[in-house]
């Protein structure tokens, strides 16, 4: 079994790419004790030590490791840990919950793993703002701020993929248009 590694900008997150979908659908966030105890594979893989969170899609786990932690080592036990999840055919999430606040820890998990990686190779940023009746309110910064491009990237790129992880969301608005 064949998992892919993809390295990101921040050098303290890395993604997995394992062969077969960790999810059903949607996302899932484990940034502490309690929310790790939705899943086992959440759990072994916090065990390791070193590690901040975990963000996992139906494609990919995304880890992010503390300052001081050694990728080398910690790469090889995760995708161990995922290769015996796999194994054990068993849910990845235990339960779910889809109330805002996982909606919106799910939304800035996507923006730092998925899009803010492929903004900063073009000199801007991406922040998030607020998520309401299924908007998301974002504010682009840096050199994507006013670009004539902006907006495609917005709609094409960052909507996209927000509503292909969360159903829940029906659109994204730069901050500049949710003021208007």
């Amino acid at each position: 079994m064949i998992i892919e590694i993809q390295e990101t900008p921040d050098t303290n997150v890395v993604n997995f790419f394992p062969p077969i979908p960790l999810l059903r659908q949607g996302t899932a966030e484990f940034i502490d004790a309690k929310s790790i105890r939705k899943s086992p594979l959440a759990e072994h893989i916090f065990d390791l030590g070193g590690i901040v969170s975990l963000f996992i899609t139906t494609e990919m786990v995304s880890v992010t490791k503390e300052e001081n932690a050694s990728w080398e080592e910690l790469k090889p036990m995760i995708m161990a840990e995922i290769m015996d999840y796999i194994s054990t055919g068993e849910d990845v999430v235990t339960s779910s919950s889809s109330d805002e606040a996982n909606i919106i820890g799910q939304i800035t998990s996507l923006l730092n793993a998925r899009i803010r990686p492929a903004v900063k190779k073009d000199g801007g940023d991406i922040k998030f703002i607020n998520f309401e009746n299924g908007i998301v309110s974002v504010e682009m910064q840096g050199a994507c701020k006013g670009c004539p491009y902006a907006m495609r990237t917005l709609k094409d790129g960052v909507e996209r993929i927000l509503k292909t992880y969360i159903p829940e969301i029906k659109e994204v608005r730069n901050l500049d248009e949710t003021n208007n």
